[in-house]
């Protein structure tokens, strides 16, 4: 007995079906924090509190910052 193809429109709906289950996998994951970034930031932002990024910060290095903020004095 042959194995059974998958052909036309029955080959369209079967990928159609994987794409679309990878998309409902990823929207939680990565569209949605895209969109709606201000419920994360606030997130961090009660995680973090009481912690001074200055102490924990490995070997000396700088403090992160925003790399599309202009620098201050420099115009």
């Amino acid at each position: 007995m042959a194995p059974v193809l998958l052909k036309g429109w029955k080959y369209a709906a079967f990928i159609g079906s994987i794409v679309g289950f990878i998309g409902l996998a990823i929207y939680p994951i990565i569209i949605e924090p895209m969109r709606n970034p201000q419920k994360y930031k606030e997130i961090q932002k009660r995680n973090r509190q009481g912690i001074n990024q200055e102490e924990v910060q490995p070997g000396n290095m700088r403090v992160w910052s925003d790399p599309f903020k202009p620098l201050k004095g420099k115009e």
